[in-house]
């Protein structure tokens, strides 16, 4: 018997459009497959939200998204109304949580998964956010509620590195995390890298839709920080914040001639983020925790693995002791690929009989 799953969507941006095509083109699948249906009750954006108990058509949603409507003039729609607002009034066993990242609060999306979780709703997101800002909260509250918690599309997209990380490696120990987990400025170095400057690197990602009209959190590290938090809270469980990546540089200040004279003694300029073991009976108090956290750019020789991560790619090394050197990476374009972690973690939360 085919199980209803009734879902409220925070966020009508590219990845928010792209899980609802999903949900129409995978529809069959996830029935035939699965025995899942699932029907959208409630969708938010910053414009206010949308609530229909009997259903809303993703197809009539996302040709008016198109045409340039929003969530408050859709049929039904009322301006104004928060997404956590629409979360305590939807009638809803699940929150997709898409909406843009807010560094500095994790704001409405925090709200909004808090106010799930208290409503017994389960919980996926694509917005990194929210577990920056209150990881343990939100894991200690959902596992209290026993309601489902899932986030592997807040690192790298559709590279499973959380999946790995918490399943794959289980009984290992970990030694270190390296990384490369933002294509923007991985894409932005490759263009350099075959001579445009980085303005014209900029430029061209943007008009490629890979980079956005402000790409501050791109190439100035903060993504790959944010994803590292999230690394390091669930995978290594050490309790992190952005305050204790140090230090976090990103690649405004790389130069070509910089990336020609590295070219010629054999490396490759990437932005790297790192989990290191912390030498015993270290003296620097800004340092916390087993690990030590850092993103800037590093120049690797051409056969380390990630100098092969290139372009549009991202990658992960984790080096565990009892596994060996564990090495991954994507080359994922556009938003469908973060949609489809979504989609995933949907699918694992509902087969999920064990909580």
């Amino acid at each position: 018997m085919t199980r209803r799953i009734r879902v409220v969507l925070i966020g009508l941006g590219n990845v928010g459009r792209s899980f609802l095509d999903l949900m129409i083109g995978k529809a069959d699948l996830l029935a035939e497959r699965y025995d899942l249906e699932l029907l959208l009750t409630g969708v938010a954006d910053s414009s206010g939200a949308v609530m229909e108990a009997e259903g809303i058509d993703p197809a009539v949603l996302i040709a008016h998204k198109v045409a340039g409507g929003k969530a408050a003039n859709f049929l039904g729609g009322v301006a104004g109304v928060s997404a956590p607002a629409l979360v305590a009034q939807a009638e809803a066993d699940l929150l997709l949580e898409a909406s843009a990242v807010n560094l500095e609060t994790g704001q409405p999306g925090l709200d909004a998964v808090r106010t799930a979780i208290s409503r017994g709703m389960d919980v996926v997101l694509a917005n990194k956010g929210p577990l920056v800002h209150a990881f343990a909260e939100l894991e200690s509250s959902a596992k209290a509620a026993v309601t489902g918690l899932a986030y592997s599309a807040t690192v790298c997209g559709a590279l499973p590195v959380v999946n790995i990380g918490q399943r794959d490696l289980a009984g290992c120990d970990i030694r270190s995390v390296r990384g490369i987990f933002n294509s923007t400025s991985n894409s932005i170095l490759a263009a350099m890298t075959a001579g445009g400057s980085y303005e014209q690197a900029l430029r061209q990602a943007q008009l490629d839709g890979i980079a956005e009209a402000d790409p501050s959190l791109d190439v100035e590290g903060w993504d790959t920080a944010n994803k590292l938090v999230i690394i390091a809270n669930s995978i290594l469980r050490q309790p992190s914040t952005l305050a204790d990546v140090q230090p976090v540089i990103g690649i405004t200040g790389i130069t070509p001639a910089q990336i020609q004279d590295g070219a010629a003694q054999g490396q490759v300029v990437k932005l790297v983020a790192r989990a290191e073991r912390n030498p015993k009976g270290i003296a620097n108090r800004s340092v916390s925790g087993r690990f030590r956290l850092s993103v800037q750019p590093e120049w690797l020789p051409v056969d380390d693995f990630l100098a092969s991560v290139n372009g549009w790619e991202m990658g992960i090394v984790f080096d565990t002791d009892i596994m060996g050197l564990q090495q991954f990476k994507v080359d994922e374009r556009g938003p469908v690929p973060t949609a489809g972690a979504m989609l995933r973690d949907v699918i694992d939360l509902m087969m999920d009989d064990g909580r």
